[in-house]
């Protein structure tokens, strides 16, 4: 049987919103928030960092700066911040949707690729096929991920969209 405390935090998950309560709730003792939402234009990058904690990459761009922050559970959400030549926050967007992925060409380098999408869920080595293999989760209505197949020298050679083995869904199905 299962305890009244037990039963009461179940109800309180299934109420709309109380997942969103929950998760804020777990959170509440970090030092640090998920995404750049709060954050506004003009912010320093000691703003930034104080806010999200340290980024999980850097990259030059024109007339400034672009910082990664890969996020989520399993990795479905990369925020991508501008720094103008200032250092100030000039933009930021969430770069792992299916619109940027489509972005992505043959031939394009393994530095564009970083630059656009971010680090990689999980990368893997195909040496039969002399290929290093990117796989990106992101949320969307089916369990999917996408991936980007890179030749020996970091080039770009094919792109597509498959299913996620992490997902229960296609697990139960067989499919790997």
């Amino acid at each position: 049987m299962k305890s009244r405390a037990n039963t009461s935090s179940f109800r309180i998950f299934l109420r709309p919103g109380g997942a969103a309560a929950l998760v804020a709730a777990a959170l509440g003792g970090c030092a640090t928030s998920y995404g750049p939402q709060a954050l506004h234009t003009g912010a320093t990058m000691g703003e930034v960092t104080a806010a999200l904690g340290a980024p999980t990459a850097r990259y030059a761009r024109a007339g400034g700066e672009r910082v990664e922050y890969a996020r989520g559970p399993y990795g479905k959400h990369t925020f991508m911040l501008d720094f103008d030549a200032q250092g100030r926050l000039a933009s930021w967007e969430q770069v792992l949707t299916e619109p940027k992925f489509d972005a992505v060409r043959t031939g394009e380098t393994r530095d564009d690729v970083l630059y656009t999408l971010g680090h990689p869920s999980d990368a893997r080595a195909l040496p039969w096929q002399e290929r290093t293999l990117w796989s990106y989760r992101y949320d969307g209505p089916f369990c999917k991920w996408f991936q980007v197949g890179l030749d020996a020298g970091g080039k770009v050679v094919d792109t597509g969209y498959g299913p996620d083995p992490l997902c229960d869904d296609y697990q139960n199905f067989g499919v790997q």
